[in-house]
C-alpha cells in the first residue's frame, strides 16, 4: 500500500497517505461505476484533488461472472495535485471472483485486496476459469487480504426492511461503498443524501441502499480485519470554487459559455453514438441559454441541420464520434466551400467501423487532418484533460467563427468519461468571441452602384462576410459549385478554382499566427522531448516530472492546436537530440511532425483501449537518454582512437 507518511495532527488510529489509488470491479450490473463516481464525487467535496479511469466491460455485453463482463471504476485521489488515475491499485475491491482476475495484475505489489467472499463459489470460480479457490490458495499469498460476506451482509440488513433477498443483493455495491468510506475516513453524510435524491422516489431502494451504505461503514469499524483507517487529507489547489467534472460535461458547458460570449443561439444537431451522446444529453437542459437541441437521424442529417443553422446565423454544432465523422465528410467539405463557421466534436473511441466503442484510443487524427475529397483543411483542436475540454470548446469556436471555418475538436473516451476538480473560472476573464454579421453592401461596381460582395475577405484573417439570410440586399447563392473570389458566382474555370483553392488554404494557414506560443516544461536545451496531443498529455506530464526531480534531462510539450501546427514547433523540435511522441494509436501525429519539419520523431505507441500509463513513457525517456550517452561513448571513443 501507499507509504504512510507522519504527519502532525493525526489521531492515533489514522494513518495518513499522501494518495491513495482504489479500484472497484464487479459485474457491469453490479453498480462499479456508480460507487466508484459516488466515491470520486465524496472525495472531491472534502477537497482531495483527484483523477478517475472508468473503464466499461466488452461493447458485446459478455455473461455476468466472466472476465469479458467485468467493469471497473478506478480513482486517484490526493492531497497534492495529479494528472493521472495512477498506474497501479493501492486498493483492489474485487466483488466477484471474475473481477479478481482481470484486475490483480494491475494492483501494486503487496496491496490491498477487499473481496466479497461470497461470490466465490464454484459456479462463479468456473465461470472466471478459476480450477481452485484463490482464496484459499497461495494466489493472494503477497498481498493484504480482506474477505467480506458483502452479499449475505446486506441481505441480512435489508431483510427487517421487507426487500427481498434478490432485491437486496443489488445494494452490495453500497455495503462495498460504506466500507471503504470508513477505511478511507470519507465522510458519510454527503453519500447518505445523495442516496436520498437519486432514489428518494422508491422508498425501499432508498432504505436498502442506505442501510447496506451504513452497514459496510459499521463493519469496517467493529471488525478487526479492517485495521487501521487512513486518511488522505485535502490538496493544497488555488483558491476558488471547485465542481468535480467529467471532459462531456466540461465540453458541453464550454459549447454553452461559446454561445454567450459569442451572442449566438446554439444548434446542435446529433445522433447518439457512444461515447458522445453525453454532450447531446447535457446540451439538452440548457435551453434558457438559447440552446435548440436536435436528435438526428444519423450523422449526415445532424451535420446538415448545424450547417443550415450556420447559414441562418446561429452557431451550429455537431458532436459524433469516428464512426460518424466518416459520415460527415460530404457535408464538412461543403462547410468548407462555402466558408461558414461549424463546430464537429469528435469523441474519439478505439477501432475502425463499430470497433470498442466504450474504449480509448486517439486514432482520428488522420480523418480529422485529410478524411475530405478535394483540397479542403480546416483548423484541428484536441482536448488534453477533462477540465480543458471547457477552454478547448471555446477556442474551436472562436477559431470557427473568426475565420469563417468549420473546425474540429478531438476529444476521447479516456477524457469524455474521466474526471477532474475544475476551477470555475471567472466568468468576467473568458474573451469576447463575437463577430459582426453583415448589414449591407461593401462593394462598389464600375458604374458606382454598392453591391454585396459575399467573398470579399477580411484583409487580416482572409475570411468573408457573415451575411444571414433576409437581411435586405445581401443575397448570395451558397451551394458546392465552385464560386468567384469577391462576386461568390459560380466560376470554375481553372485559373479561379486554383486561386480559391490557395485562398482557403492560406485563411487556415493564417490561423497559426494566431496561436499562443508553445510552452515547453523542462529545459529549452533538454535532450529528450516529449511531444504529445490529446489526453496522453497526464501521463507525460506524471513521467516527465518523476524524471525532473531524479535530475534526467528532459522536457515536454504539449499540442492543442494540430492544425495548423504553432509557429514555433519547428525550432522547438529541432533543438533536441531525441523527440518522443506517445500516442494511442500507430503514430499518425508522429508522421505529422516528421513530414513538417523533417526531424527523426519517434512514435512510442498503445491500441489497448487503454490510456498510457506514466511508467510506460518512463521507461521510454530511459531509452532515449540511454542511447544519447552510447553515442556519445561510442563518439568519444572514436575521437581518442589512434589514426
Amino acid at each position: 500500500m501507499t507509504e504512510t507518511i507522519d504527519r502532525s495532527g493525526t489521531a492515533d488510529d489514522d494513518h495518513v497517505l499522501d494518495h491513495l489509488i482504489v479500484r472497484f470491479a464487479g459485474d457491469s450490473g453490479d453498480g462499479m461505476q456508480l460507487t466508484g463516481d459516488r466515491f470520486t464525487s465524496v472525495s472531491a467535496s472534502f477537497g482531495n484533488d483527484l483523477s478517475t479511469l472508468p473503464d466499461f466491460p466488452a461493447e458485446i455485453r459478455a455473461p455476468a461472472g466472466t472476465v469479458n463482463g467485468v467493469s471497473a471504476f478506478q480513482v486517484n485521489i490526493a492531497d497534492h495535485k495529479i494528472t493521472t488515475p495512477g498506474d497501479e491499485p493501492n486498493v483492489l475491491v474485487a466483488m466477484n471472483p471474475a473481477a479478481l482476475k482481470a484486475d490483480l495484475p494491475r494492483l501494486e505489489p503487496g496491496g490491498t485486496v477487499i473481496v466479497n467472499e461470497d461470490a466465490f463459489v464454484d459456479r462463479n470460480l468456473v465461470k472466471a476459469g478459476y480450477r481452485e479457490n484463490p482464496l484459499d490458495d497461495d494466489t493472494l499469498a503477497s498481498y493484504r487480504v480482506l474477505k467480506v460476506p458483502m452479499t449475505s451482509l446486506t441481505k441480512e440488513v435489508c431483510g427487517p426492511l421487507g426487500v427481498k433477498p434478490r432485491d437486496a443483493e443489488r445494494s452490495k455495491n453500497f455495503f462495498a461503498l460504506g466500507l471503504v468510506s470508513f477505511m478511507f475516513t470519507r465522510p458519510v453524510e454527503p453519500t447518505l443524501d445523495w442516496i436520498a435524491e437519486k432514489f428518494g422516489k422508491n422508498e425501499q431502494v432508498e432504505a436498502a441502499n442506505k442501510a447496506a451504505f451504513v452497514a459496510g461503514f459499521n463493519f469496517g469499524e467493529t471488525t478487526e480485519a479492517v485495521g487501521h483507517r487512513y486518511e488522505v487529507r485535502p490538496a493544497k489547489l488555488p483558491t476558488g470554487e471547485y465542481t468535480s467534472v467529467t471532459g462531456n460535461t466540461a465540453l458541453a458547458w464550454g459549447i454553452v459559455a461559446a454561445g454567450q460570449l459569442a451572442k449566438l443561439p446554439i444548434t446542435l444537431g446529433s445522433y447518439p453514438i457512444t461515447p458522445a451522446s453525453d454532450i447531446l444529453h447535457e446540451l439538452s437542459k440548457h435551453k434558457h441559454f438559447g440552446i435548440r437541441t436536435v436528435q438526428a437521424e444519423d450523422e449526415i442529417a445532424a451535420i446538415g441541420m448545424a450547417l443550415g443553422a450556420a447559414f441562418a446565423g446561429h452557431l451550429g454544432v455537431t458532436t459524433t464520434s469516428g464512426p460518424g465523422v466518416a459520415l460527415t465528410s460530404e457535408t464538412t467539405s461543403l462547410a468548407v466551400s462555402i466558408e461558414l463557421p461549424l463546430l464537429l466534436v469528435d469523441i474519439q473511441r478505439g477501432g475502425p467501423s463499430t470497433g470498442l466503442p466504450t474504449k480509448t484510443e486517439a486514432s482520428d487524427l488522420n480523418i480529422a487532418l485529410y478524411g475530405r475529397h478535394g483540397e479542403a483543411p480546416i483548423p484541428v483542436i484536441a482536448a488534453y484533460t477533462p477540465a480543458q475540454c471547457f477552454h478547448a470548446a471555446i477556442e474551436a469556436i472562436r477559431i470557427a467563427l473568426k475565420y469563417r471555418t468549420p473546425v474540429i475538436l478531438l476529444s476521447d473516451g479516456y477524457l469524455a468519461n474521466g474526471s477532474e476538480p475544475w476551477n470555475l473560472p471567472d466568468v468576467g476573464s473568458l474573451p469576447d468571441i463575437s463577430v459582426p454579421f453583415a448589414d449591407g453592401p461593401n462593394h462598389v461596381d464600375e458604374d458606382g452602384n454598392d453591391e454585396f460582395w459575399p467573398y470579399l475577405r477580411d484583409e487580416t484573417t482572409l475570411a468573408r462576410p457573415w451575411a444571414i439570410p433576409g437581411t435586405p440586399g445581401l443575397m448570395h447563392r451558397v451551394g458546392g459549385l465552385e464560386k468567384a473570389d469577391g462576386t461568390g458566382n459560380i466560376d470554375y474555370t481553372p485559373d479561379n478554382h486554383e486561386k480559391m483553392v490557395h485562398l482557403r488554404a492560406d485563411k487556415i494557414a493564417a490561423i497559426a499566427a494566431d496561436i499562443p506560443p508553445t510552452q515547453l516544461n523542462g529545459d529549452a536545451d533538454a535532450d529528450v522531448l516529449v511531444l504529445g496531443w490529446g489526453s496522453t498529455w497526464a501521463a507525460i506530464d506524471a513521467a516527465v516530472q518523476r524524471s525532473h526531480r531524479v535530475g534526467k534531462s528532459v522536457a515536454s510539450a504539449h499540442i492543442m492546436h494540430l492544425n495548423p501546427l504553432p509557429s514555433d514547433l519547428g525550432d522547438i523540435v529541432r533543438r533536441h537530440k531525441r523527440v518522443i511522441v506517445p500516442e494511442l494509436n500507430l503514430g499518425q501525429y508522429t508522421q505529422l511532425i516528421r513530414s513538417t519539419f523533417l526531424v527523426d520523431a519517434k512514435a512510442l505507441t498503445k491500441v489497448q483501449g487503454m490510456p498510457f500509463k506514466s511508467r510506460e513513457i518512463e521507461a521510454a525517456i530511459d531509452e532515449a537518454l540511454a542511447s544519447i550517452a552510447a553515442e556519445s561513448s561510442t563518439s568519444a571513443d572514436s575521437e581518442g582512437a589512434p589514426s
